[in-house]
């Protein structure tokens, strides 16, 4: 999804605007400011691309990405975006920006990738990517939520189906040139770069003229509805500058996205313009959580071994004691990490016992301290121990997106989940973890790490069957029904080898059906590759 040859091959794509309509690749300027209860039109026409077409050729590409070896699903950073990018929904919704035929169609599912990159991207049919880079220079949740509404926008504004419809006669040499490249680019990412840019030679400047046009709607309407849900305006002038600084102090040559559209002092200005509009600019107070994932994001994006040794050894400095209070917080939490991936984790649970004593009185920075330490104990082979750093339980009904907006931090959400079946499994409380995680996957059945963790837990306690089909699940919610085919065939075999009590009989009926339910999604799926343009 990212360093790797699938996004070379993207990021030219992002260029050319064509596909994916990038927050960082920037606009001009913006025009004025309509009032947030007034929902705005959608400027221009689709063409052909009905949503269904554009959920079919998203869910071509997420396939793509999530077999990509750096796609990420982080419980504790997944659940961190995961709740400003629901409460940007409820927002949406909320402005009449969201219209029901894709609200209920598309996947609305952002995708993390570990790279370098300061990157942030909208795809079609709902799905948005965005690499820990990015979260790794982000101050505050408002400065977040900025970049999702602004790619938010993108989607609801259907701009990749209007990009396309402007060029309909273009249209199937282009997208076809796009997947050709995506595909070849996974094994060689000169192919990949070729296809893509060969498919878009056509009309390439007049495409460009008409993303910014793109580029200024979504930032009026993101901007809308990030203060329609509750963030300040502040986060997208803070944001901007934020992505001008790292551009400016990080530029290695390597940031096609940026340099295609470069950020402008006009567009921060527009910003703030807009944010005295609506209140009195104010700058943004430190955000201890989001320091505290923005370090964790930079950590989790493989920076190199020096890089961690340098962030291992930064609580130890001599101008440690010197910082303000939230960078000291920063500092610990990712040298803790960075111990702990030089399997240093006698220091790394020293190190998040500090930093959960310095975050103590902010609640929501504290729960990420805790879910630190329960991680780390983990990993220090102590899950007893783990299990006094989280809840008594895991509530599956509440959602791991109401968990995350929790401003006081005490919600029971996904990262507790996942932890706590881990640390239960471990200490012969299996069938514990497997009732919580039956309760989440209840209602979050795309859950894969969940069915994944489930399917320790059924092993744990020696039920075979149970497991196998929990892979099968795993499978189908990361978009490999092949993979899960095989895991529920599997299953099949085990039932036919190992006749059990009703309740494997009841079992193996779930699995015959899942199998053949699956086996018509991939029909489906095929049909749908081989029609699209």
């Amino acid at each position: 999804m990212n360093s790797l040859h699938l996004q070379r091959a993207f990021t030219t794509l992002l260029a050319a605007g064509v596909l994916a309509q990038p927050l960082a690749a920037g606009a001009q300027a913006a025009g004025d400011m309509t009032p947030p209860a007034q929902a705005l039109p959608s400027l221009g026409d689709a063409g052909d691309m009905t949503p269904l077409l554009e959920r079919k050729l998203g869910d071509a590409i997420a396939r793509e990405l999530l077999r990509d070896a750096d796609y990420l699903d982080d419980a504790i950073l997944g659940e961190y975006v995961d709740g400003i990018w629901h409460a940007l929904l409820a927002g949406a919704r909320a402005r009449g920006e969201l219209p029901a035929d894709l609200d209920e169609g598309f996947a609305w599912r952002v995708m993390l990738g570990r790279d370098a990159t300061i990157n942030a991207f909208a795809l079609p049919g709902g799905y948005l990517g965005l690499h820990t880079a990015l979260i790794g220079v982000v101050r505050t949740r408002d400065e977040l939520a900025s970049v999702l509404a602004h790619e938010l926008s993108h989607i609801t504004q259907r701009h990749i189906a209007r990009m396309l419809g402007r060029q309909s006669r273009q249209t199937p040499l282009i997208v076809a040139a796009i997947l050709a490249g995506l595909v070849a680019g996974a094994s060689n990412p000169q192919a990949g770069t070729a296809l893509v840019m060969g498919g878009q030679a056509v009309g390439i400047q007049q495409q460009l003229n008409y993303s910014r046009d793109m580029e200024r709607e979504a930032d009026r309407i993101g901007l809308a509805i990030a203060t329609q849900a509750g963030f300040r305006p502040e986060g997208f002038a803070a944001m901007f500058e934020t992505l001008q600084n790292a551009q400016r102090l990080m530029d290695n040559g390597d940031w096609p996205y940026l340099r295609s559209h470069p950020l402008t002092t006009q567009r921060i200005a527009d910003m703030r313009q807009r944010e005295k509009i609506n209140a009195p600019a104010v700058a943004l107070p430190p955000d201890l959580q989001a320091l505290l994932m923005a370090a964790r994001a930079r950590v989790l994006s493989r920076p190199g071994v020096d890089t961690l040794h340098a962030w291992a050894n930064a609580p130890d400095s001599a101008n440690f004691a010197t910082l303000a209070l939230p960078q000291r917080a920063a500092v610990l939490y990712a040298g803790a990490l960075a111990q702990a991936q030089l399997r240093d984790l006698p220091k790394a649970e020293r190190s998040a016992a500090a930093l959960a004593g310095l975050v103590a009185s902010d609640a929501s920075a504290a729960r990420q301290a805790r879910l630190l330490q329960a991680e780390l104990a983990i990993l220090a082979g102590a899950p007893q121990r783990a299990l006094q750093w989280l809840p008594a339980a895991a509530s599956g009904g509440r959602g791991k997106a109401a968990a995350a907006r929790d401003p006081q931090g005490s919600q029971q959400g996904r990262a507790e989940l996942l932890l706590r079946a881990m640390a239960q499994t471990a200490t012969g409380h299996a069938r514990d973890a497997a009732t919580a995680l039956q309760v989440w996957i209840s209602d979050h059945p795309l859950d894969a790490a969940a069915w994944q963790q489930l399917a320790a837990a059924c092993n744990a306690q020696g039920q075979t069957l149970r497991a196998l089909r929990a892979e099968g699940e795993a499978q189908v919610a990361q978009m490999d029904l092949q993979g899960a085919i095989d895991r529920f065939r599997a299953a099949q075999d085990h039932a036919r080898q190992h006749p059990g009590n009703r309740a494997d009989l009841i079992e193996a009926s779930i699995i015959d059906a899942r199998l053949r339910t699956v086996q018509e999604a991939l029909r489906q799926q095929k049909q749908d590759e081989a029609q699209l343009p």
